[in-house]
């Protein structure tokens, strides 16, 4: 986790010094995720995952996995689940569930715990 808040993700290629940037994410799980997919295409079935049972396996994968292709899978995937992350924590603070309350409020005197 970056100081300003966001979760970052990159790997090592393969048998090189050089890093493959992934991008910079609002939650943990999607940052994990960009990076689970990444190691995926670098590594195959051999590869550890934090999320093994989200791997999507697709039929077009070219024949030399560049960085840019990886780059473009990862960053894909992280997004997607950023939004998705987005969108449920929107809708269930419309609702009024999980609101984080201000703790640098004073609480107001005509609400207390004693009534």
């Amino acid at each position: 986790m970056r100081k300003w808040g966001k979760w970052v993700a990159e790997v090592r290629e393969p048998n090189k010094r050089s890093r493959i940037w992934l991008g910079s994410y609002s939650s943990p799980v999607a940052a994990a995720r960009a990076y689970d997919t990444a190691m995926f295409y670098l590594r195959g079935q051999t590869a550890r995952l934090n999320f093994p049972e989200c791997i999507v396996k697709d039929d077009d994968q070219p024949p030399d996995l560049s960085a840019a292709f990886i780059r473009k899978k990862a960053t894909a995937v992280g997004a997607k689940v950023d939004a998705a992350l987005h969108a449920s924590t929107a809708e269930s603070n419309s609702i009024g569930f999980f609101e984080k309350p201000d703790l640098n409020e004073y609480p107001s005197p005509e609400i207390s715990e004693d009534n």
